[in-house]
């Protein structure tokens, strides 16, 4: 944990806020849109006749599951990580607002500067 001005850290800190909670909406529409995709795959294979589905294929199921932790896993979890992030500087915010002088993570200070 560094000291900084309490003046130069609260701008900060609710446009760090604001950043982490934008990426975290971006990683979550990016896992929605291929949630999508693959329902919509799904469900087109499910329609074709069996002839197509013959002659077409389907994706083995070990593709789809590193489809699955490449675009749903590892996302899911940078969020969980955005969010812890996103909770450290609103309670460094909550609690030292009255003070002089805000202690904050040494990464925090390292985007600061």
């Amino acid at each position: 944990m560094r000291h900084r001005k309490a003046a130069e850290v609260i701008p900060f800190l609710n446009s760090y806020i604001a950043k982490r909670e934008q990426e975290i909406a971006e990683i979550e529409q990016m896992v929605e849109r291929y949630e999508k995709r693959r329902l919509q795959e799904e469900r087109a294979y499910l329609s074709m006749s069996t002839l197509r589905r013959m002659l077409s294929g389907k994706k083995p199921d070990h593709h789809l599951a590193v489809e699955y932790i490449h675009y749903v896993k590892r996302p899911m979890e940078k969020v969980r990580l955005l969010r812890a992030e996103v909770e450290q500087a609103r309670s460094i915010l909550a609690t030292d607002n009255a003070s002089d002088i805000i202690a904050v993570t040494s990464e925090m200070d390292d985007e600061l500067q």
